[in-house]
């Protein structure tokens, strides 16, 4: 018999927990706009993540660090709007909670004040706990991110994967530790060595959602134009393509585009 979860109405961080505790894995993935994040909870993803990959994906900005509180509140609106049964996280952006646990707060209510989230995620370890702890105490559930942490692109110098010295691994450990007891309902690790994230998932009583960080934790996250091929340029080895949209939609607006050049649309049955 299955041991999945039921479908529900709505999934929570305690559903999360209770599929970790059962060995359900969790399927999480991004979204941006409310058309596209609409078809994703149609097809049951467990949680819908409003990445600050929108700046990526969206605006065209070659790392997350510009785009903006507003308009991740812009992006997370739509999405909650279309969402029925999945969780939905947003990522805090870049400067709205490093260095100042008052102003981590002031971000993160606005977040869920005026997109009706059900969380948000931040980067960082031992060095934003202070932000973390406001933020739970407002009652708002927080999802840790650990690992290659996009956000701090200009610290890292690439987008190598992280923890490969034991000096670093241990460091990542130890910080999966600290959210974890800080209050952390997940973790998202990123790009890391399959089997340290085995290590920090088996360690960790709360889910662990890897990117690149293999198959012994408790979920997998994908940024939706990659898994769509609607992005072309972006091909790690951890991203597998489910579809070849941007082909297949670049086909259909050139047969649009030599269609009304040579006059055949709109034909008498399109007209009124």
């Amino acid at each position: 018999m299955s041991t999945a979860i039921k479908d529900t109405k709505r999934i929570t961080v305690k559903t999360l927990q209770t599929m970790a505790d059962k060995g359900e894995k969790i399927a999480m993935i991004t979204a941006y706009d409310y058309s596209m994040a609409t078809l994703v909870d149609m097809a049951k993803a467990d949680v819908v993540l409003v990445g600050d990959s929108a700046a990526n994906v969206m605006a065209g900005y070659s790392t997350t660090l510009p785009i903006t509180l507003n308009e991740m509140i812009y992006h997370a609106s739509s999405v909650v709007r279309a969402c029925k049964r999945a969780l939905v996280v947003v990522d805090l952006p870049f400067g709205t909670y490093q260095g100042n646990s008052k102003e981590a707060l002031c971000s993160a209510i606005r977040m869920m004040k005026e997109t009706e989230a059900n969380a948000v995620k931040i980067e960082g370890g031992e060095e934003i706990l202070e932000s973390v702890k406001r933020i739970l105490s407002a009652g708002i559930p927080v999802m840790g991110h650990l690992g290659l942490t996009p956000q701090s692109i200009n610290k890292f110098g690439s987008y190598a994967v992280r923890a490969t010295s034991e000096q670093e691994a241990e460091k990542l450990v130890r910080d999966a530790h600290i959210l974890e007891d800080a209050g952390c309902f997940s973790i998202v690790l990123e790009k890391v060595p399959s089997s340290l994230a085995a290590r920090i998932a088996e360690e960790l009583k709360i889910p662990v959602i890897g990117i690149g960080a293999g198959g012994g934790v408790d979920g997998q996250v994908l940024v939706l134009h990659d898994m769509l091929g609607i992005t072309q340029e972006f091909s790690p080895r951890f991203l597998r393509r489910y579809l070849n949209l941007g082909e297949e939609i670049t086909d259909a607006i050139g047969r649009y585009v030599n269609d009304v050049k040579t006059s055949d649309f709109p034909n008498q049955s399109e007209q009124y």
